[in-house]
């Protein structure tokens, strides 16, 4: 045989080594536990002990800052500097590693460098951004563990405004790297680049129906379409579409505006060629482009013939330079519709006067025509961001200083609150975005408050769900919410109808007095009952146990509370306490994975948890649904014995709702939802639940309960971390 013929060597290996070739692939609705397991030590080459915000304290930042101004000026021949300034780019790869970021699930954004990772690496609006990253390798290289990749990237951007003249509002690292890419984010259904974005909408018409929690209206775009709704030109629908994607990364109008303005008064779009002739993204380049993506076959292929959006020229004058340009050629000329030589539609001015002209970037004896895209135009045609854009002429520091700042939000905004910011560059100023929470009481008497506690009418339940429902909002994605701020007793958590509002009302007069006597915060009581409840419901299974308590939180105010913000947090549904508002077409089960994902649990923590939540009798509205247990109220294994005991039977009697029945009799012994017994059916989560269902492990349930117990109540601790 010829060893050269490959094609005709009929030998497989044995291994799944393709992604087509997923055990899973055969049941797609199976449910992706992986989600909840994702980045975990083997995948991180650094190793348990590495502490990134350790090796932070050995970062020289501003020997960093300077090797980054000086880089951002050395042109290279193989991916050339427009102007001889790399600005323009390491904004762009900025702005898209953080861009990606959405309000709903607080999941995307450049907290974690996944623009590495496929799909972001290969997005069709990420094009050439895989440039940048490289340019950057040096700087990596030479401070190596001390800089994360997410905080590098986000800083060559700012860095780069600085550079051109922009008065920036401040920096923080502390974005830890993943290895890996994410398989928790939800892009969208579309199996195409760029499909038409009707898919996305319930009505194109009507942005607001854009599906949830979707940022994007299109599959590779960060935000809009540059050349118009579905490519067609209007830039009243285009701003209707961008008021709403940006209103979706937690932007308003003002904010909006600015950033539209500053990102388009630096740098330039290329579009200088022939965008068919462009070889394959790199997550599907061949093995010897070593991770670039699409090249350019045609003459030089880089510089002035770069092809990336397909959108050719700059929107300023000076387009090295921050200075109020992009209003003065945007609502100095008037535009019309033109095509780049890559076929893309953009807007060019008419009658423009030679000295408004940028230069090319390679030779400055050559004038070349401005442009702006359909979100430009919006914002002169929408009277809204048009006024806005007034206001910014009239006032060019104002217009700075809201930039800046939006600009500081947009790449920070993923990053959590300020405990967990660090550097010399952190502004002191306290920002509603952020969540601020004060500090709490740590001097107060916890054995006091605990006995005030207990000598109250409050049930175990009450006492668990309450700091369950307070604690349960955290997300790790974006390291929003959680029971630190105590914010269940404010607007509009207090009016959830997942966190029952009557009784909560009932169990915050309970704990609120008690709070105020003792000198402990709120926030701190809650948890404390949770913990003592748990601690009754163990001792009523047999076991003494101490569930670990730290005080200090504090107690966020109205004030502090940007309401708005929080109404994305509400739980929709919660596997754990058996709630579900409203019939979804997503499954209850994937709305508590997801839920059980945001909460950073793995499949067993997640299991432990639900089923002692159960026993211990938290339902939402007092329900029976999954309490398999004569015991309710006891820390017991009950959930798991009766859920894998064969002597059962299980029959539906809706569409979310199951009868327990005996085998034998036809007897109904309990009822169900789905949520509770996808633990006997999934094969994985079976294999948990048999854990704990077994005769030897009734103290390993009460001490994994705790734990993770524990964990959830803690998650927003980053004081502690």
């Amino acid at each position: 045989m010829d060893g050269n013929n490959v094609a005709q060597c009929p030998v497989m290996h044995g291994s799944s080594t393709e992604m087509a070739t997923s055990p899973l692939a055969w049941w797609p609705n199976a449910l992706n536990l992986d989600i909840l397991h994702q980045h975990d030590g083997k995948t991180d080459p650094m190793g348990k002990g590495f502490d990134y915000r350790e090796k932070l304290k050995e970062l020289d930042v501003e020997a960093l800052k300077a090797d980054m101004h000086s880089l951002l000026k050395d042109s290279q021949d193989w991916w050339p500097a427009d102007w001889g300034h790399y600005g323009g780019l390491m904004i762009r790869l900025a702005w898209h590693s953080a861009g990606s970021y959405r309000l709903s699930d607080g999941r995307g954004g450049g907290g974690t460098g996944n623009i590495r990772f496929a799909p972001l690496n290969s997005w069709p609006d990420n094009a050439s951004l895989d440039k940048a990253r490289r340019l950057l390798w040096p700087l990596k290289k030479k401070y190596g563990n001390k800089v994360s990749w997410a905080d590098l990237m986000i800083l060559a951007g700012t860095i780069a405004y600085e550079s051109m003249g922009l008065k920036t509002f401040g920096f923080s690292f502390g974005r830890e790297d993943i290895w890996g890419p994410e398989k928790d984010v939800y892009w969208g259904a579309e199996k195409e680049w760029l499909a038409p974005s009707d898919t996305r909408y319930e009505n194109v018409e009507k942005p607001s129906t854009m599906e949830n929690p979707l940022a994007a209206v299109q599959m590779g775009l960060i935000y809009v379409n540059p050349e118009g709704v579905n490519g067609v030109i209007d830039p009243l629908k285009t701003a209707e579409q961008v008021r709403e994607t940006f209103a979706r990364m937690a932007m308003n109008d003002e904010e909006t505006a600015a950033l539209t303005a500053g990102g388009h008064t630096v740098g330039k779009a290329h579009g200088n060629g022939d965008a068919s002739l462009l070889g394959a993204e790199p997550e599907g380049a061949e093995l010897e482009e070593q991770g670039f993506g699409w090249t350019n076959p045609k003459g030089k292929g880089v510089g002035r013939e770069a092809v990336t959006s397909g959108i050719e020229g700059a929107w300023t004058t000076n387009p090295t330079e921050w200075d109020m340009g992009y209003f003065k050629l945007l609502f100095g000329y008037e535009w019309e519709v033109k095509h780049s030589p890559a076929g893309a539609q953009q807007w060019q001015p008419i009658d423009i006067k030679e000295e408004d002209m940028p230069v090319d970037v390679e030779d400055p004896s050559i004038r070349c025509m401005p442009i702006m895209t359909d979100a430009d135009m919006a914002m002169k045609m929408d009277p809204i961001y048009n006024e806005i854009c007034q206001k910014f002429m009239a006032d060019p520091d104002y217009f700075a200083d809201t930039f800046a700042r939006a600009w500081f939000k947009l790449t920070h905004r993923d990053m959590g609150p300020k405990a967990r910011y660090f550097g010399p560059d952190v502004p002191a100023e306290d920002l509603i975005w952020q969540d601020p929470i004060p500090a709490g009481a740590t001097s107060y008497d916890v054995d006091a408050v605990k006995a005030k506690i207990a000598a109250s009418d409050l049930s175990v339940s009450d006492m668990v769900a309450t700091a369950w429902d307070s604690a349960r909002t955290y997300r790790g994605s974006d390291m929003r919410g959680g029971a630190n701020g105590a914010r269940i007793r404010l607007a509009p958590q207090k009016d959830w109808e997942g966190n029952e509002p009557d009784r909560l009302a009932a169990v915050l007069k309970v704990l609120e007095p008690i709070a105020a006597e003792s000198g402990a915060s709120i926030a701190d009581v809650i948890v404390l009952a949770g913990n003592l409840g748990v601690e009754h419901a163990a001792k009523a299974a047999g076991f003494d146990i101490d569930v670990p308590f730290t005080a200090g939180r504090g107690d966020a105010t109205d004030e502090m509370t940007d309401a708005a913000s929080f109404d994305v947090l509400e739980p929709l549904a919660d596997g754990f306490r058996n709630f579900l508002k409203k019939d979804y077409v997503v499954s209850p089960e994937e709305m508590m994975l997801d839920r059980a994902q945001l909460l950073g649990l793995t499949a067993a923590e997640m299991t432990v948890l639900l089923g002692g939540m159960r026993v211990i009798g938290t339902n939402y509205g007092g329900t029976k649904h999954g309490v398999f247990t004569d015991r309710e109220g006891a820390l017991t294994t009950d959930f798991f014995v009766n859920l894998t005991d064969m002597s059962n039977t299980w029959m539906p009697t809706g569409k979310n709702s199951y009868d327990i029945r005996d085998r034998k009799t036809g007897d109904t012994k309990w009822t169900a939802t789905r949520a509770d017994l996808v633990f006997g059916s999934n094969s994985i989560l079976r294999g948990y639940a048999e854990v704990y269902a077994q005769d030897d492990n009734a103290e390993k349930f009460v001490t994994d309960f705790v734990a993770v117990w524990a964990k959830v109540m803690n998650a927003d601790r980053f004081d502690l971390k």
